[in-house]
C-alpha cells in the first residue's frame, strides 16, 4: 500500500479530489433551488468536464524520464488511473444529485465521464499532464458554443458531450475517445508524441 500512497501523491490525486469534490459542492448549491432545469445537459456536462480536468492534473509526473526509467508495469497503472479516476468523477456527481436534484441519467453520466477521461488521457500523451486539461476544456468549448443540428453527423460529434443519451454519434464518440486516449496513454505514457519529436530531432 505504501507505493499506491506515493504514487498519489506524486500524481497529486488529493488536490484533483478536492477540485472534483468543490465542482459537485457548487453544482448541488446551484440545483438546490430547483433553478437547474430538469433533463438539461449543460449543467452536468461542466461538473464532469472540470471532473475530467482535474483528473488530468495527475496524469504525468514530476519527471517524465524518471518515470519511463522506473522498473514497473506502467501500462495497467495508467489505464486504471484514467478509468478509476473518470468513475470517481460520476460517482461524485451521482452522489450529489441523491442528495439534491436530479440533473442528468446515469447513462448521460457514464457516457461522458467515459469519453471526457479518455479526452484528458489522450491530451496527457500528447501534450502532458500539465497541458492535459486543455483538450476537454476546449472541446467543451467548443460544444457549447457551436450551432445545435439535428442531422449534421459532424456536429453531433463536435456536441457529443452535450446530446441525450441514445444519440448514437455521441455514444461512439466517447467511445473513440475512451479507447484511444485510454490506450495511447496507457501503452506510450505522459508526452509520448512530444518525445517521439524530440528524438527524432536529435
Amino acid at each position: 500500500m505504501r507505493w499506491l500512497m506515493l504514487y498519489a501523491r506524486s500524481r497529486q490525486v488529493p488536490a484533483s479530489l478536492a477540485t472534483v469534490l468543490i465542482s459537485a459542492v457548487a453544482v448541488w448549491a446551484l440545483s438546490r433551488d430547483g433553478s437547474a432545469a430538469p433533463g438539461g445537459t449543460q449543467l452536468p456536462a461542466v461538473v464532469l468536464t472540470a471532473g475530467a480536468m482535474a483528473l488530468s492534473i495527475g496524469l504525468g509526473g514530476q519527471d517524465v524520464d524518471l518515470d519511463r526509467g522506473a522498473a514497473i508495469r506502467w501500462a495497467p497503472r495508467r489505464a486504471a488511473h484514467v478509468l478509476l479516476g473518470g468513475a470517481i468523477v460520476g460517482a461524485v456527481l451521482l452522489t450529489v444529485q441523491a442528495v439534491g436534484q436530479d440533473l442528468a441519467t446515469t447513462a448521460f453520466v457514464v457516457r461522458d465521464c467515459a469519453g471526457l477521461a479518455g479526452l484528458a488521457a489522450l491530451g496527457a500523451a500528447v501534450a502532458g499532464g500539465r497541458h492535459a486539461w486543455a483538450f476537454p476544456f476546449t472541446w467543451f468549448a467548443f460544444a457549447f458554443l457551436a450551432p445545435a443540428s439535428e442531422t449534421s453527423v459532424p456536429v453531433k460529434v463536435a456536441t457529443w458531450m452535450l446530446l441525450p443519451t441514445g444519440t448514437p454519434a455521441a455514444t461512439w464518440t466517447a467511445l473513440c475517445l475512451t479507447v484511444v486516449g485510454t490506450g495511447l496513454y496507457a501503452l506510450a505514457g505522459p508526452e509520448a508524441l512530444t518525445l517521439a519529436g524530440r528524438g527524432r530531432s536529435r
